[in-house]
């Protein structure tokens, strides 16, 4: 059995046996990571691409070091190289750059042999990622979702609307309102927040039921929120 204690710790010539814990760690590491982000997603466009492309940024920087090594002229060299390369992919979220940031950080950790302090802060980020997922940090709305839907431009309807959205909701505000139809109609949406005891699909049922009532829709606040 390979002693850990016996692999080198220096970066120059590094040993086959040194290359393959490097490696290894760097892919287990990035693998973490990119099942912590995974399990935390909460968006809309989740990229199964996005996720192989942590754990590969990861291996690809822990080659890249243990290919520099201490010489500073192989260095430059690759700076170089690298600078010949255009990165164009844009992240629309900047937690996603966190986690390619989390990725490099570990290979990079491997490839000059700080593997404790790689696997440490491995371990803190995907246990930091889990955290702030459950507790919802950073969560600043007050109302649950969007409810927009048409109706007749009359008095008996609009005040049978008023009613419904009274008794099922815990609070609502109108938000937009536009003629449509010559202005026979209105096109209205509602910011809503729900109660606990009425779930959205009641409030849509019971709308959809009035006289006039088009085009019900209800979006979560997270959804608008992501999108």
């Amino acid at each position: 059995m390979l002693d850990l204690l016996a692999v080198q710790s220096s970066t120059t010539n590094a040993t086959i046996i040194t290359l393959i814990y490097t490696l290894t760690l760097a892919f287990i590491l990035s693998s973490m990571i990119g099942w912590t982000y995974e399990k935390t997603f909460l968006g809309l466009s989740y990229s199964r691409n996005f996720v192989q492309g942590i754990v590969l940024s990861s291996v690809a920087a822990a080659m890249i070091m243990q290919a520099i090594g201490d010489n500073v002229g192989r260095g430059l060299g690759m700076m170089g190289a690298l600078s010949v390369v255009r990165f164009r992919t844009s992240f629309k979220d900047p937690r996603d750059i966190m986690f390619i940031f989390a990725s490099l950080g570990a290979g990079i950790g491997c490839g000059v042999y700080a593997w404790g302090a790689a696997a440490g802060g491995t371990v803190a980020f995907c246990c930091v990622a889990f955290l702030l997922s459950r507790t919802g940090l950073g969560t600043k709305h007050f109302f649950d979702g969007m409810l927009r839907f048409a109706l007749p431009n009359e008095g008996p309807v609009r005040e049978q609307v008023e009613h419904i959205m009274k008794t099922s909701l815990k609070t609502f505000i109108l938000i937009t309102m536009r003629e449509v139809d010559g202005g026979s109609r209105l096109d209205v949406a509602y910011q809503v927040r729900l109660r606990a005891t009425k779930p959205a699909a009641e409030i849509l049922n019971e709308l959809s039921k009035l006289e006039g009532i088009s085009d019900v829709q209800f979006m979560m606040q997270d959804a608008t929120t992501e999108m």
